[in-house]
């Protein structure tokens, strides 16, 4: 068996955090994909799970919005009904709810749209590479793979370029709100319960949404009517409108997931240049089709959401174990992206990877991710940027993961590059 880390023999808790501080603990999804597909997990602070962590079963059961919700909370946590209710986003709905918005803003976020943003991503590659590579060695994490997502969050929601390092430490205190690092406010180590009606259950919740608040009155003053934000506040196909609680929720969820996930793709495909040998040179050579195919394999590869939660609404047997009607279940999406029935030598990062059916969206379902097309892009066009001005990239230093169970990321990755 592959051993990942040392760290991980092979029964970690999938319910701490501290289990996926140096990485995820792929030992531990290894056996359970062998011995256990289906297993009952217990969990400290609230009430156990089944782990589903084959890439086949994770797809069935994404599909299955019926059986399976996501109308009880996407994340491991136990929620009350009011605290669904009031930090629910379209994620946490089900169809037809969840298609209704969703069809509000699908088309800015469509494969036509989000081509148009080629040459605006290049011009920004171009920038944040030129003031990187000048340094030769430096923080990959800051200095590159944060930049871009950053500032292109800014021009699809339209605020001003000098809040968005204010807007991207906001989203990180939300979706890393496990880690010391990116918050005061860690959701197992502080009392958060004077936030729990709060977008992941966190306070930066509450000062994103003044400043949504604030961005619109001024884009309604100025008759400024673009935007995704716009899109989202229009009346839908029944006349109905968002409440300000889901607009709070959806522009917090826009800040957070559209900045950090490209962010730790990027992050991830700039590690596995700097370690796997070969890499390199391989992309350097690469054509149309390779080009095609690496960015979903670098995704795949990364796979920032790891895991998302879905709750049975009836009892089903699932390889001999019996899942009853409300019990939380874990889709370990970072599990399935290592699958060797699904995958061939997934622990390596082959960039011209066919019929990649990686689960890195949460393919297969009504929840896929709208932001698919911008990250494709924003990989690819980075790497593009990139490749033809390096002869080398290699570590300078030790690396390091966020501590989270849901969001897998590298935050810090000292390199060094020589030019050509």
């Amino acid at each position: 068996m592959t051993i990942w880390h040392p760290s991980d023999d092979g029964h970690a808790d999938l319910s701490s955090h501290d289990s996926f501080a140096l990485g995820a603990p792929h030992n531990t999804f290894a056996r359970l994909r062998r011995e256990a597909p289906v297993a009952w997990c217990d969990y400290a602070d609230g009430k156990g799970f089944w782990s589903i962590t084959r890439h086949q079963d994770i797809l069935d059961i994404n599909r299955n919005h019926q059986v399976f919700s996501s109308a009880h909370g996407i994340r491991m946590e136990d929620q009350t009904a009011e605290e669904v209710l009031a930090r629910r986003t379209f994620q946490e709905t089900d169809p037809p709810a969840h298609s209704r918005t969703r069809m509000l803003v699908a088309k800015a976020f469509s494969k036509p749209m989000v081509a148009q943003f080629d040459e605006q991503i290049r011009t920004l590659c171009r920038e944040i590479l030129d003031q990187a590579l000048a340094e030769r060695e430096f923080d990959a994490v800051q200095r590159i793979a944060r930049q871009l997502p950053m500032r292109m969050l800014g021009r699809i929601i339209g605020t001003p370029d000098e809040d968005l390092e204010w807007l991207v430490e906001k989203g990180d205190a939300l979706i890393a709100n496990t880690d010391p690092d990116f918050t005061t406010h860690v959701l197992d180590q502080a009392d958060t319960e004077a936030y729990r009606l709060m977008p992941f259950r966190s306070p930066a919740g509450a000062d994103l949404f003044d400043y949504a608040r604030s961005l619109m009155a001024r884009k309604r003053a100025a008759g400024d009517t673009s935007g995704v934000l716009d899109l989202i506040t229009q009346p839908d196909a029944h006349g109905d409108v968002i409440s300000e609680t889901e607009f709070r929720n959806f522009f917090c969820l826009l800040v957070a997931a559209g900045n950090d996930t490209t962010r730790y793709s990027i992050a991830a495909a700039l590690h596995a240049l700097a370690h796997q040998p070969g890499l390199l040179a391989q992309m350097q050579q690469g054509d149309a089709a390779l080009w095609e195919a690496a960015p979903d394999e670098f995704i795949r590869w990364a796979t920032p959401g790891m895991y998302f939660r879905r709750t049975a609404t009836q009892d089903v047997t699932l390889h001999g174990q019996t899942i009853r009607e409300g019990d939380k279940v874990m889709l370990w999406f970072v599990s399935g992206n290592r699958d060797e029935r699904a995958f061939e030598r997934p622990f390596q990062v082959d960039p011209r990877r066919a019929n990649n059916r990686h689960l890195a969206f949460g393919q297969g379902g009504p929840h896929v991710c709208l932001g698919m097309w911008l990250a494709r892009l924003e990989v690819r066009v980075l790497l593009q940027e990139l490749l033809p001005r390096i002869r080398a990239i290699e570590p300078a230093g030790a690396h390091a993961f966020l501590r989270s169970n849901f969001v897998g990321g590298i935050k810090r990755l000292p390199v060094r590059v020589v030019l050509k």
